[in-house]
């Protein structure tokens, strides 16, 4: 206090869990989908939009906000992956833009090896921190490189009518799996001021 003046701390919420629950859960719903569960539909495509695109671009700015630049990048990129991944879909069955042809598996391929190059850059920037963010980074790109392999070979059988797509599906789960249980974890730790779920921390 300084003739008069208080000045309290204030301290900001983590926003790592809302982004991690906007990315885990989509990727949980969209890799059902891809392990034949039910059919991509508009329940998933507003998954995408919402809490794993715009939950996530919000995140990012909080995260900026916060000066912490991994977190700045890494929410508000997968956050517009959802919104481009969206529109990828969307874009060649709207009568607002006549001639725009949907992407060819080539292209998807490149779209989906990109991204897992991204992500497996981005895994280096977690090596100092938490075992499970690790994990949920490396089996993110394990599934985009997984993708890469079902646009060039075309979705293959690989037994009975166990397709790739349903192996790409499986591993799609477990990873969105693993960013809901980061966040439930990082919330509950928190919120109980002791360890309930370990997310193994580094050093």
């Amino acid at each position: 206090m300084i003739e008069g003046v208080e000045f309290m701390s204030e301290k900001l919420a983590n926003p790592a869990p809302l982004g991690l629950l906007g990315f885990g859960l989509t990727t949980v719903l969209l890799n059902l989908h891809n392990a034949g569960l039910f059919p991509l539909d508009t329940m998933i495509l507003a998954m995408g939009l919402a809490y794993g695109g715009l939950a996530q671009v919000i995140v990012g700015i909080m995260e900026f906000k916060k000066g912490n630049t991994f977190g700045t990048v890494a929410f508000t990129s997968y956050g517009l992956f959802w919104w481009s991944l969206v529109l990828l879909l969307l874009l060649p069955k709207t009568s607002l833009l006549s001639g725009l042809a949907a992407p060819t598996d080539v292209a998807m391929a490149a779209y989906f090896f990109m991204w897992g190059l991204f992500t497996f850059a981005m895994f280096f920037g977690t090596l100092r921190k938490n075992r499970a963010l690790q994990f949920v980074f490396m089996s993110l790109a394990i599934l985009f490189f997984l993708l890469v392999i079902r646009e060039l070979t075309g979705n293959p059988t690989l037994f009975s009518s166990f397709t790739f797509n349903n192996l790409v599906g499986i591993e799609g789960v477990i990873c969105g799996l693993s960013a809901v249980y980061l966040a439930v974890a990082e919330i509950l730790n928190e919120a109980h001021g002791k360890t309930v779920l370990p997310i193994c921390l580094v050093g």
